[in-house]
């Protein structure tokens, strides 16, 4: 088990600014939405969905590479890669399998679908994952019959689609606002906070491992 003096001790080599930072974005973390995107052609938009989840404070970021192997464009994702967890997937079947194991209900967005439901109406009561698709070609098929909901943002002009990135963004923007105006139990738990605490010090501390080293010598 993960003790919190370790975690302590390690902050403690960390600026107060810093460290006061690292516990408020906490407190703003969430597990009851995550992300999911699938065979993006273009490493931006990757990036960007990245940091909108950061921003809006959704922790979990999960990545579909069945066709297409990239890497996260780190100067775009202007550091969020640090903050947010990224798993990758090779099909789409086994992030479906996954996070339904997890809890998740399996939210598609498109444009098309019959009987979507628009962002406005949504229920944010489930934990969700929010799929979002490969620019031009979205969604793939498999990934539209497993959905539990497909969802759309109403559009009122002659273009039919948004880009991914403005999507992704807008849809965290407006469920993110409504989960926290919501009693719905959203944040993180202590053991979770605990967690992220010792991964966030690691990521900022080159030299965490003596320092962790040091700690148990005198533990001992």
């Amino acid at each position: 088990m993960l003790q919190e003096d370790l975690v302590t001790y390690l902050e403690s080599f960390l600026t107060e600014n810093r460290r006061n930072n690292n516990h408020r974005v906490l407190e703003d973390r969430t597990y009851h939405f995550t992300v999911a995107v699938e065979d993006l052609y273009q490493l931006h938009n990757a990036a960007a969905v990245m940091r909108s989840c950061d921003v809006f404070g959704v922790q979990d970021v999960h990545i579909i590479e069945e066709k297409n192997l990239r890497t996260i464009d780190r100067e775009i994702a202007m550091g969020a890669q640090k903050w947010v967890d990224v798993h990758r997937y090779h099909t789409a079947k086994d992030t479906v399998d996954q996070l339904r194991e997890k809890g998740y209900q399996i939210v598609a967005t498109t444009p098309h679908g019959e009987n979507c439901v628009k962002l406005s109406d949504f229920d944010i009561a489930k934990p969700s994952a929010f799929f979002f698709g490969a620019e031009g070609e979205g969604l793939s098929d498999y990934v539209l019959e497993q959905s539990d909901v497909q969802l759309h943002i109403p559009m009122y002009g002659f273009t039919e689609s948004l880009n991914i990135s403005v999507s992704a963004a807008i849809t965290l923007q407006h469920i993110v606002e409504k989960l926290k105006s919501s009693d719905i139990p959203w944040r993180l738990s202590s053991e979770q906070k605990l967690q992220k605490r010792y991964d966030w010090v690691r990521k900022i501390l080159k030299s965490h491992k003596e320092i962790e080293q040091r700690f148990i010598e005198e533990q001992n």
